[in-house]
């Protein structure tokens, strides 16, 4: 889909606004382009040395006028401000639903966090589009009526039209596709300055190190060069484009100041109608240049439509729903012959996969690293979807659960996850009022937080940083447990869970992960060698395909 496609696609959704705007701009249009007529008549009153009531009427109808043409861009105003409100909204909501479900093979090679500063490209939509619809509506319409004006003062004039849409028309036809694939260039550079910057931010103390802050700048400076060459390149477009705008105002000016003057003298026009076109033709001219300028605008719209675009049009996960709900309440696994490589490889991390898992077992899977387990648990968890073979769910066909339901029984921590900005209280329950006080204490005391609550002053509505920044990491561990555990799911699937924490303390929560008084499932891979002591069944991974599997 082109760029102009998903623009006007992104309007259609807004039809009855955008048809209010260019109705108001209609009317503006000729409401303005009828001053230089009334202007024309109270010429001729001066050039006759007449004084009437009809002269005086003629001043008020041309202020009128112009107080009418205010009053229109007013409301045109008030409408563009209600389109820019519903395009953030709609944008925000599309980014939130859209981004938990994006299939994993869609996300690869791509950075999350990357994907939803495109956000950001909302507000050029909004201020583009409402300059596009409001500036470029009544300098199209100033242009066509001007035009249609002009021709009824002499057939000359409509040369003027036909060499004002030749210009037109050769300014789009040469400059457009390099207009929008250098300011999509240009973009690709902006956000990876972004991306760097967030970087040195997210790593702050390694960049204290004056050699390292050296080479944060170093390599700024190279990510600037590619802009500043991308931007000037895009410059290059616009230049041009107004280059050939003065060109067209110097011939146009100086023609019709000539050829006007001729038909003057000549009696083919008068006084009036001279000074009448003249302004007409200033307005047209003024509207022309007012479209060459705002085409930056319209290629940052296109180019930021084009970005979101890419994140929109990604593909989501199949969502099936299932009647029965019943069979999620105590879960088994299988998986026959299963197998999984990443997008654009042609190697295997998993190879020839068989596995049952019962519910209840407490699994530890180990191996190298490479090994293939933490690839398994994300696989296991409905995280990643097999390339080939079989994953059954209480022998159903992985492909036709009901995933939103499986997940719902499941808890997790996938490596590199980290508490959001909010309260301890919203990180453990997502404001689900129905948890009830005694499971939200329940987790809290079988993960050693409550004495940690208490010292705080605002105890569970006490705020975090992102990525927990304030908290120790053994405290946003156990907040990710509790999470995991919040809703006494069936099973649990852990990436190193404990590794932040003092071996005391960990030792002390696998204990209670793993107490026979909770039922659920847990598979764990984990370095610390007290889960293999209390997990019922060791798997050992080598090289994407399972060496050992023991039962205790």
């Amino acid at each position: 889909m082109t760029s102009l496609k998903r623009l006007f696609n992104l309007l259609e959704l807004d039809k009855k606004d955008v048809s209010q705007i260019f109705f108001y701009a209609i009317f503006a249009g000729i409401v303005s382009l009828s001053l230089p007529l009334g202007i024309q008549a109270i010429v001729n009153f001066i050039q006759s040395g007449r004084v009437s009531a009809s002269w005086i009427v003629l001043v008020i109808l041309v202020v009128i006028g112009v107080a009418l043409v205010g009053i229109l861009s007013l409301m045109q105003l008030r409408i563009t401000e209600n389109l820019q409100q519903k395009m953030f909204v709609r944008s925000s909501f599309e980014f939130a639903t859209r981004l938990p479900k994006i299939e994993f093979k869609e996300l690869y090679g791509h950075y999350p966090p990357e994907l939803a500063n495109r956000f950001f490209d909302t507000l050029t939509i909004q201020k583009g589009t409402s300059k596009l619809l409001v500036d470029f509506s009544a300098a199209i319409l100033q242009i066509v009526f001007g035009v249609i004006l002009l021709s009824l003062y002499h057939p000359f004039f409509i040369v003027f039209g036909f060499l004002l849409l030749m210009l037109l028309y050769i300014i789009f036809k040469f400059s457009y596709n390099k207009g929008i694939q250098t300011s999509l260039k240009t973009s690709k550079n902006k956000y990876k300055t972004a991306g760097w910057l967030q970087e040195i931010a997210r790593n702050n103390f390694s960049f204290r190190n004056e050699l390292n802050y050296d080479f944060a700048l170093e390599k700024n400076n190279g990510i600037i060069k590619d802009y500043l060459y991308c931007r000037e390149s895009h410059f290059n477009v616009i230049k041009k484009q107004f280059s050939h705008l003065i060109i067209f105002k110097v011939i146009i000016t100086a023609s019709l100041l000539i050829i006007g003057g001729y038909l003057v003298l000549n009696q083919q026009m008068n006084i009036g109608q001279f000074v009448a076109a003249e302004i007409i033709i200033l307005l047209v001219i003024s509207s022309v240049e007012k479209i060459i300028l705002g085409l930056e605008t319209f290629y940052d719209v296109l180019t930021a439509v084009e970005k979101i675009g890419q994140v929109t049009d990604m593909e989501l996960e199949e969502e099936i729903t299932v009647e029965n709900k019943s069979c999620y309440t105590n879960i088994s696994l299988e998986t026959e012959n299963m197998e999984f490589q990443f997008p654009g490889t042609n190697f295997g991390i998993l190879n020839n996969i068989n596995l049952k898992i019962d519910s209840g077992e407490k699994i530890i899977i180990d191996g190298e690293n490479g090994s293939g387990k933490t690839t398994l648990i994300r696989v296991l968890s409905g995280l990643l979807h097999p390339t080939s073979g079989n994953f059954f769910i209480n022998d159903d066909t992985f492909r036709k659960i009901d995933i939103k339901q499986y997940r719902s029984r499941i808890g997790s921590i996938i490596q590199g996850e980290t508490p959001f900005e909010g309260t301890i209280l919203e990180n453990i329950t997502f404001n689900d009022k129905s948890i009830s006080t005694e499971d939200l204490k329940w987790a809290l005391d079988g993960l050693q937080l409550t004495s940690f609550i208490k010292t705080l002053p605002k105890g569970l509505d006490t705020k975090i940083f992102p990525e927990g920044k304030e908290l120790s990491s053994s405290n946003a561990q156990k907040i990710l447990l509790a999470r995991s555990i919040i809703h006494k799911p069936n099973i649990l699937f852990y990436e190193e869970p404990t590794d932040k924490m003092d071996v005391k303390v960990a030792n002390e929560i696998i204990d209670f992960i793993t107490s026979e008084k909770n039922k659920w499932t847990v598979i764990v891979s984990s370095q610390n060698p007290h889960w293999l002591t209390k997990c019922t069944r060791e798997i050992t991974m080598q090289k994407g395909t399972i060496l050992s599997d023991t039962k205790k």
